[in-house]
């Protein structure tokens, strides 16, 4: 018997180690593609789209807040990883009477680091989930800060809602060295114009998710905001927590030396 504790502090007992898993997050499927998994990951949702060829070839299993069971009991899993923000509590509670389910629970950066080796325990990957973490720490450690620049980042429309404290976007803006125009606000507020202009960003982020801001969202700001540089950037950048923190180092790089470029 096996036995793991994952991040709500919940017991994880496996038979053996997994050969037959679920992810209901997209981020952390694509952690296990990177950890070196493959025909040992049976189901995904339709939102799990990294990595190309998992998309493509792998059972889906539904959304991140609706599962089809049906489809889910035909895979046999053996272990089903998920996220507490990201999944509907009462479907994955129902889960929970079934099968082994694993569950994350990520506001940090350190709360996703420590996912990460976690989960390559769980899969009988932990060497290469420690030093992906560890690669992952120092990439964010080495980043350019953009200390200084006032930031807005946008994550709705229809109403205007925000990433305040308590969010993991936020977690990754201060990593950057950004300082968040609603860090006294909690989670995801809404907000409206006038608050926005009372506020007065230096830079406006117009996030890629989950809604998908356009060019012509950025016209639309800048009629309220003139003197504010508005940009798209891509949410899952700021939102995915797996194995995508590395992979966007380079991005974040540039976006933090794009940005300081503002206030010269």
């Amino acid at each position: 018997m096996l036995t793991f504790t994952d991040q709500l502090n919940r017991k994880i007992h496996l038979d053996a180690p997994p050969k037959r898993i679920i992810s209901l997050v997209p981020s952390q499927t694509e952690l296990l593609y990177d950890l070196g998994l493959r025909e040992e990951v049976v189901g995904i949702t339709k939102f799990c789209i990294h990595p190309e060829e998992w998309f493509r070839s792998k059972t889906r299993v539904g959304g991140t807040k609706q599962y089809h069971i049906d489809r889910i009991a035909a895979l046999q899993p053996d272990l089903i990883i998920g996220n507490k923000e990201e999944n509907e509590k009462a479907q994955i509670e129902n889960l929970m009477q079934q099968y082994p389910v694993w569950m994350s629970d990520i506001y940090t950066i350190e709360d996703a680091l420590q996912m990460i080796v976690q989960i390559g325990e769980v899969v009988q990957k932990k060497e290469v989930a420690t030093q992906l973490a560890q690669e992952t720490r120092n990439a964010l450690q080495t980043l350019p800060s953009a200390e200084g620049l006032r930031v807005a980042y946008f994550i709705w429309r229809n109403p205007y809602m925000v990433a305040a404290k308590n969010t993991f976007i936020h977690e990754m803006l201060e990593a950057c060295g950004f300082q968040n125009c609603f860090s006294e606000q909690q989670r995801y507020p809404e907000i409206d114009i006038a608050t926005l202009q009372a506020t007065a960003p230096d830079i406006v982020f117009l996030s890629s998710e989950p809604y998908p801001f356009k060019k012509q969202h950025i016209l639309e700001l800048q009629k309220s905001l003139p003197d504010t540089h508005i940009c798209l950037v891509d949410g899952e950048v700021f939102s995915w927590y797996g194995s995508r923190l590395l992979k966007s180092r380079a991005y974040l790089r540039r976006l933090i030396e794009e940005s300081r470029g503002v206030l010269d």
